[in-house]
């Protein structure tokens, strides 16, 4: 499918050459092509608390506000935890549920 070139933002997956900012920014204000600029501003995320669910609906809703059909905005929601901030965040949930399944007394 057809993906603009370039880094893409590991919160939302925007590529970043759409960023009118050019990309998030640290703490000390330099530029990071790792985030936007929706999701990350001086060294923090913009919505902390927000869930990776929460935030593939809050992409599909932008997609379909900015016209794209039903199906794509979908599509490309659909990739939202795959990114950096989820990927790390999954893997230490699944962790955490295979440690406590794993305290439960077998029968």
């Amino acid at each position: 499918m057809f993906r603009p070139k370039g880094p893409a933002c590991q919160s939302c997956g925007m590529p970043i050459s759409r960023d009118p900012l050019g990309g998030g920014t640290t703490a000390d204000g330099s530029l990071t092509t790792e985030y936007c600029s929706h999701c990350y501003r001086q060294g923090a995320f913009t919505q902390p608390n927000i869930t990776v669910e929460e935030m593939t609906a809050l992409v599909e809703g932008k997609l379909r506000s900015i016209h794209f059909p039903g199906f794509l905005a979908r599509r490309f929601a659909k990739d939202v935890p795959t990114l950096g901030r989820w990927r790390n965040k999954n893997a230490g949930q699944s962790s955490a549920r295979a440690s406590a399944s794993e305290l439960q007394p077998r029968a």
